[in-house]
């Protein structure tokens, strides 16, 4: 596994030169139109399609604003990933006594009894004060901590989710001048939260009864105030492709609202601040009703190639025989406006700021807006050692192997190549100091042939008369 962490740039490399041939020059077209948006009222706003993070919409969002309840998105998706739904939670006397009154509550007593699951519902669908602290109470308490805990938690998870305009100081959004968010920072927690199935079918839920408990013998029902999914205080906002989401309010946060909807592959979240009235319900409805109309998803199989709507494959480069070190994350798609062309979106390599699980990211851009992004994982292939040669394994995965003897062979070779550079360049640097001690042996030996000679002669002739 570690050999196959440390060669994942050669695959991310590949991968870009396959999603490379696609992209756009760098200087933005002219004819790459993104749509605009409506002009709605709302002062702060913000849409983004779920599954591939591309910002369809944005007004003021990351102007910072009070959330209101729509803190309690937070909250459940908190509860949930750290909890048993069918955990018994007990109300404590700080749970009742700092969260009725003037707030929205179900009116539980002091010592009372009930799963979290059934406070969950009372939280998302009633938005009740005392069920968000007591469950946020016995997470703390479960986690070794208090209600503080808890709350230190979910600054933690802001943080991790990307938020940078947040901080939170209690677990139901009563007010607070130092609990405040952003709306992209509030997208970011309610995507998040989207992709928990138990959060998805408690937000969307339009009813609910909890059973008699401890200290209520008879039903309480609780009935989901957000307009656009349910007509328990109007159906004038009943929005057809709407799933789920979260309401808020107070003087101070005005109206704020959380949604999802979904249509044609797409999945949008929707995120208004403080407006007036029923405002953000006619903002949210606005909102979808532009994406639905504006922009299409566009899927990208695992070696970066576009999957168009009718199935058929935009072949963005040929990535057979390349070796599978990696590949982008299942069900990654990007989202372009409905007249845009696939071939003219520009691709980039993001290596910071990555999910634990991903070695790169792939950024893809369209008229110079964000269509999506894509995770570069590694792949599941079984990666030997052969020298670049592809091998078929038994489930049909090409890898590649790195031989030894070819290694040792290309060491021998860059090792002589290099002795062979040193070499040729002391030769160059003494060539002229060589070639005058080549020239001085040769005058010494021109001056001594005569004397040479003679000795010679002399041997010779001695030789002769003896």
């Amino acid at each position: 596994m570690n050999r196959r962490k440390i060669r994942w740039k050669h695959g991310v490399s590949l991968l870009m030169a396959v999603a490379l041939l696609f992209s756009a020059p760098a200087a933005v077209k002219a004819e790459l139109h993104w749509p605009e948006g409506p002009q709605i009222t709302s002062p702060s706003a913000i849409v983004i399609e779920l599954n591939s993070g591309a910002v369809l919409y944005e007004k003021n969002a990351d102007q910072v604003n009070y959330p209101a309840s729509i803190t309690k998105v937070l909250t459940t998706y908190l509860a949930l990933e750290h909890s048993d739904l069918e955990e018994i939670v007990t109300f404590s006397d700080d749970a009742i006594n700092l969260n009725q009154g003037d707030t929205s509550h179900i009116a539980r007593d002091y010592g009372e009894q009930m799963t979290m699951k059934e406070c969950l519902y009372a939280v998302m669908l009633e938005s009740a004060n005392e069920c968000a602290y007591a469950v946020a109470e016995h997470v703390g308490v479960k986690m070794g901590g208090d209600y503080q805990t808890f709350i230190d938690m979910m600054n933690a998870k802001a943080k991790e989710l990307g938020c940078t305009n947040t901080h939170f100081t209690n677990a139901n959004g009563l007010p607070d001048e130092n609990h405040y968010t952003s709306a992209r920072d509030m997208a970011l927690i309610s995507m998040a939260a989207y992709k928990n199935e138990d959060f998805r079918i408690i937000c969307g839920t339009r009813s609910y009864r909890i059973p008699p408990t401890n200290r209520h013998k008879e039903i309480t029902p609780l009935n989901n105030h957000h307009n656009l999914i349910s007509n328990y205080r109007t159906d004038e906002h009943l929005y057809e492709y709407a799933t789920g989401g979260k309401t808020g309010y107070t003087k101070a946060a005005g109206s704020t609202l959380v949604s999802y909807a979904e249509k044609d592959g797409l999945t949008l979240v929707c995120v208004v601040m403080k407006e007036v009235g029923y405002g953000n319900f006619e903002a949210t409805i606005e909102l979808f009703d532009y994406c639905f109309q504006n922009f299409y998803k566009v899927e990208i199989d695992e070696n970066g190639n576009a999957i168009t709507s009718d199935g058929q494959e935009d072949t963005l480069g040929d990535s057979e025989g390349y070796p599978s070190f990696v590949k982008l994350e299942e069900n990654a798609q990007i989202v372009l406006p409905i007249a845009a062309d696939a071939k003219d979106v520009e691709v980039s390599l993001v290596e910071s700021g990555l999910a634990t699980d991903a070695v790169a990211q792939l950024k893809y851009t369209y008229g110079g807006h964000v269509a999506g992004c894509a995770d570069v994982v590694l792949s599941n292939a079984e990666v030997e050692y052969d020298f670049f040669e592809e091998k078929e394994s038994s489930e049909d995965v090409k890898v590649i192997e790195i031989k030894g003897k070819h290694i040792l062979m290309i060491v021998g070779a860059i090792v002589l190549l290099a002795a062979l550079i040193i070499g040729g360049k002391c030769l160059y640097d003494n060539y002229y100091v060589i070639l005058h001690d080549m020239n001085v042996r040769r005058q010494r030996k021109d001056r001594f042939r005569p004397i040479s000679n003679r000795k010679r002669k002399r041997r010779r002739r001695d030789r002769m008369f003896r």
